[in-house]
């Protein structure tokens, strides 16, 4: 698979899944031993623990957009810079819901099998940017970093 067919891929998967729900098709994508890693998870999730997260932060989020800002690949590698937008209408997450259009920052590492399936996904979000939108209390990151 060239590198050009692994970024179409990505974007393909993040358009079915995040964009339009269709996580069936976005699942077909994925292979076998496929893993989830996010920033925000306490633990790797599987296909299927995927495809249920994402309905619930749809279910929470319906107005939900990704943008895609920039996408490069390299190797079996892919690594994407989104933003993510929309409003939480429901408690998703343990975050509560709010009437605020939230704008999220994420980059995320896909890895492929050399059959071109999405072997893993590793996402980081700004959870300090996204807790300040929210009024939340953020901590600077001395103190998060310090014991």
């Amino acid at each position: 698979m060239s590198l050009e067919e692994m970024k179409k891929r990505v974007r393909q998967h993040i358009d079915l899944s995040w964009n339009k729900g269709r996580l069936a098709l976005a699942e077909q994508l994925h292979s076998q031993d496929f893993l989830y890693k996010s920033s925000f998870m306490g633990k790797p999730l599987s296909s299927s623990g995927y495809v249920q997260m994402v309905q619930d932060i749809r279910h929470a989020m319906p107005d939900l957009e990704v943008v895609i800002e920039d996408c490069i690949a390299e190797g079996y590698k892919v690594v994407t810079w989104s933003t993510l937008i929309g409003t939480i209408e429901k408690p998703a997450l343990g975050y509560p819901p709010s009437d605020k259009v939230m704008s999220i920052s994420a980059m995320a590492f896909w890895t492929f099998t050399p059959a071109g399936d999405i072997r893993e996904i590793c996402t980081m979000f700004d959870m300090e940017s996204f807790r300040a939108q929210l009024g939340l209390e953020t901590r600077p990151f001395a103190e998060k970093a310090l014991p």
